[in-house]
């Protein structure tokens, strides 16, 4: 059995978690909680932790499905070099990012949610993973004639596989010297039936 890719669940996680984070501060903000400006930095975080686990990484083994339009955003986080591919960084800065929004009850979910993706995270960093961005694949065009194996050489219709008369070494000789070899012998019995 194969071993698991914690990174891809990490990133899941995270994707997740920030999808609830900005959901639980607007609730905070619009709703103009005691403590609104968690849920202000709550939407602030949310955003930035969507911006940094929208690309996948490259899987090490297997295909990997990328987002619509992952490569844009994957362009940026590659510049940051090993800020962002390292998984030690990722769990550290998704623990400290999630210390904040967790005084506020609109936003708590997010909290415990991002804490989860940073345990994962650090699993993935102990194991050894770390994030490599999706390369586009060069589509190679086939060539002309390069998917035809050999062409058939009775004319149809053609009898069934196993019913085709295999050439013998008398009959490729005869042919090769320009004989025609005689007539075609239809190798499945051709019987009339009356027709009434």
């Amino acid at each position: 059995m194969g071993q698991i890719e914690w990174a891809m669940w990490a990133n899941e996680q995270a994707l997740a978690s920030g999808l609830i984070l900005i959901t639980g501060g607007v609730v905070a903000t619009a709703g103009r909680f005691a403590q609104w400006y968690f849920g202000a930095y709550s939407i602030a975080a949310g955003v930035f932790i969507c911006l940094l686990e929208y690309p996948r990484g490259k899987r090490s083994r297997g295909s990997t499905l990328e987002r619509c339009g992952q490569r844009y955003v994957a362009a940026v986080v590659k510049l940051f070099g090993p800020l962002t591919r390292n998984y030690y960084v990722r769990a550290a800065l998704h623990l400290l990012l999630s210390v904040p929004a967790g005084f506020l009850l609109a936003t708590i979910l997010g909290t415990v949610c991002l804490a989860i993706a940073s345990v994962i995270y650090l699993l993935a960093a102990v194991r050894g993973e770390q994030w490599t961005p999706i390369e586009p694949k060069r589509k190679e065009r086939p060539q002309v004639g390069g998917t035809i194996k050999q062409p058939p050489s009775n004319p149809p219709p053609r009898p069934p596989a196993e019913a085709r008369k295999k050439p013998s070494e008398g009959d490729e000789a005869a042919a090769a010297a320009g004989g025609g070899g005689g007539p075609q012998v239809n190798p499945i019995p051709v019987t009339e039936d009356e027709v009434v």
